[in-house]
């Protein structure tokens, strides 16, 4: 029974190691596991700056002023001047229209005017003489009245042959067609031949090229809010300046600033817009009509504003939530209420402070709570920026980027 007694309590003893043993293992280790298992990310510290709004739209440049060039009276092209694409001075001819029906128009319109000056000098002639005539009695005084009827219409015809002789002058003088403004040719000029129908047939069309508008259509809401930063600005004395600046659809900012210029009278009825014309200096030709842009508008101001990284934003089920750097080191999900996009960021409105770090690059599959392996970045490291990103453009789309999340 001794032995017995004692095989039984080896048994026990060697139990008591064989489960004691982990807990020895973890013991030592522990620190250096729990080191490996912490989620490597970068993260940087929330940004706070005044910063400025920018609504971006999708806009086409137009032309300031663009004619169809037609012809004053009807005849075939006999000389043309210039070619298609050629830039114009206003007044530089352009065209030539055959001008011998015109030619014979004025010599006919001369030799009438001539005639009727004729017949009227011997009326008066004769007038003059029955006026003699009256003052010894000689003839009656109905003889002079009747005279100086006659005179009278004789005078009325030759004013409307000097009439018809003028516009018979003009007529040949608009056989020659002037560029009626400064300007570059289109492409649709016509050829030596064609014939041309007074105020029908388009000879060619000629449109300025400096300065140019960008026409692009903003919202309703867009118009109220810029109206409110317009008078806010006027109340404060600091004037009403609302920059516009133009984008090109490979990206490329263009060098000038704009101004807004016109604006229509009312909201379009079916899409509920209102159209906008900015109008740029175009002084090297770079902006041709057609062309589509983005158009920038900066107004809006928004003071201390707490900027966070887009890409440190993550949603679901409709929450918008960051995570960010716990003072333990662990990581910590606040849930943020998003304003405006701007550049690389988003501006929050409501959920973290100036003083939280956010973690922007390692969140795949990182969850609250686990121990961060921190590594510092500033938005230099990261190519972060609150210059709205211009690589991407499609010109069908509408961005704007002052709109609210």
């Amino acid at each position: 029974m001794f032995f017995a007694r004692n095989r039984k309590l080896k048994v026990l003893v060697l139990a008591s190691l064989i489960a004691g043993a982990p807990v020895a293992l973890t013991g030592c280790g522990g620190q250096q596991a729990q080191q490996s298992h912490a989620a490597q990310v970068k993260a940087m510290k929330v940004i706070q700056q005044d910063t400025p709004l920018t609504n971006e739209y999708a806009g086409q440049i137009v032309g300031k002023n663009t004619v169809s060039v037609q012809s004053k009276v009807s005849g075939n092209v006999v000389e043309k001047y210039v070619t298609g694409g050629q830039f114009v001075t206003a007044g530089q001819p352009l065209y030539r229209i055959d001008s011998r029906q015109y030619e014979s128009a004025v010599l006919q319109a001369q030799a009438t005017l001539a005639q009727s000056e004729a017949t009227l000098n011997n009326a008066q002639t004769d007038l003059y003489r029955d006026q003699q005539l009256l003052a010894s009695d000689a003839i009656s005084e109905q003889t002079v009245t009747t005279q100086q009827a006659n005179v009278n219409a004789y005078q009325a015809a030759a004013a409307a042959n000097a009439a018809l002789l003028q516009k018979a002058q003009q007529d040949l003088a608009d056989t020659v067609i002037y560029a009626p403004m400064s300007g570059q040719l289109a492409v649709d000029d016509v050829a030596v031949g064609t014939f041309a129908t007074a105020g029908n047939t388009n000879l060619v069309t000629i449109g300025s090229s400096n300065p140019v508008y960008a026409q692009f259509s903003i919202s309703e809401t867009d118009y109220l809010k810029f109206m409110n930063i317009q008078q806010m600005r006027q109340n404060a004395g600091t004037g009403a300046d609302i920059h516009v600046g133009l984008t090109l659809s490979d990206g490329s900012t263009y060098p000038l600033e704009g101004r807004i210029a016109e604006a229509d009278r009312a909201l379009a009825s079916q899409t509920g817009t209102l159209t906008i014309k900015a109008l740029f200096d175009n002084p090297n030709g770079l902006l041709l009509p057609g062309m589509f842009a983005r158009v920038k508008i900066t107004g809006e101001v928004v003071p201390n504003a707490i900027l966070v990284p887009q890409r440190a934003v993550q949603q679901l089920l409709g929450k918008s939530f960051v995570m960010v750097v716990g003072d333990d080191g662990k990581s910590v999900a606040k849930t943020v209420k998003l304003g405006s996009k701007v550049g690389s960021y988003y501006i929050i409105k409501d959920g973290i402070s100036v003083n939280d770090t956010v973690v922007v690059e390692g969140l795949s599959n990182l969850q609250e709570g686990r121990d961060l392996a921190v590594t510092m970045v500033t938005p230099e490291d990261m190519g972060f920026s609150t210059t709205a990103d211009d690589t991407a453009f499609d010109s069908s789309t509408v961005v704007n980027s002052g709109s609210d999340e």
